[in-house]
């Protein structure tokens, strides 16, 4: 089974009920165990501004499935909680990315692994950390990226996890 990274985010109705039932519905398939849930982060949007602050965190899992087949369980869930894809970066009840899938690399129209802004990003990479110390990208850890970064861009521990 491989080791998958993914970020969870939500930013419309009840959030902390979304990334739960996300979870929760990821680990239904049969070829997919969670593994390792990172704390919950409260963030600013990124992208498109003009919307309510995100819920995030990194979920690790263990899978036998194929990055293509991920992606569809993974847009399957989504679609079961509601998630409208309006605007690009815009408001969501639940977007689940593939941050890494073991040592893979994929670049196709509907996928790219590793996800291609994930070292930019405070809200992926602060929950990543949490999570792993290995070297993820151009040989640097999750907490090496974030050192790199100008500055938090609004990423705060959330009191809740799920």
């Amino acid at each position: 089974m491989e080791a998958v990274y993914l970020s969870l985010g939500s930013n419309l109705g009840d959030r902390e009920e979304y990334l739960k039932e996300a979870i929760s519905k990821l680990g239904q398939h049969i070829q997919i165990k969670v593994d390792t849930v990172s704390s919950v982060y409260k963030t600013e949007p990124v992208g498109y501004t003009n919307q309510d602050e995100f819920l995030n965190l990194v979920v690790k899992i263990k899978t036998s499935l194929s990055p293509m087949e991920l992606l569809n369980h993974i847009q399957e869930v989504e679609k079961n909680l509601d998630r409208v894809r309006d605007i690009r970066w815009g408001p969501r009840t639940i977007d689940i990315d593939i941050i890494l899938f073991g040592k893979n690399k994929v670049n196709s129209q509907r996928l790219t692994i590793p996800h291609p802004r994930f070292h930019e990003r405070a809200f992926v990479l602060v929950p990543l950390a949490e999570l792993t110390d290995d070297v993820l990208y151009q040989g640097k850890t999750a907490n090496q990226l974030l050192d790199q970064l100008t500055k938090d861009k609004g990423v705060k521990k959330y009191p809740v996890g799920v």
